[in-house]
């Protein structure tokens, strides 16, 4: 299925800019929410055919200054390099798969 990979600023455009799903989640080893949703996240991984693309804004800020990241956990839905939905805070598994599910499915894609 998928697969989760921490990634770099220096790595983010080579991330996102193939045909395949990815999913980025900007979040901070600080930060509470981000926490909570690690775990989804490795089970979305593991369900879904998407590359999770961590980044630690501590380390990795640049990106999510360029996208206007103002609160963490932020989530990109990427698809053909292009943001296609985006997402802030923590959400149950159910939410979160129905997000990714709706976009997936669309017949834009």
């Amino acid at each position: 299925m998928g697969e989760v990979r921490a990634v770099t600023d220096s790595e983010f455009e080579n991330s996102v800019s193939g045909n395949e799903w990815v999913l980025v989640d900007f979040w901070a080893p600080w930060c509470g929410p981000c926490k909570a949703i690690a775990p989804v996240l490795e089970q979305v991984a593991g369900e879904r055919e998407i590359l999770i693309a961590k980044v630690d804004t501590d380390t990795n800020p640049a990106n999510a200054a360029k996208l206007g990241v103002r609160g963490i956990p932020a989530l990109f839905l990427y698809h053909n390099g292009q943001i296609v939905s985006k997402q802030s805070g923590a959400m149950p598994k159910p939410q979160l798969l129905k997000w990714i599910d709706d976009h997936m499915t669309a017949d834009d894609f």
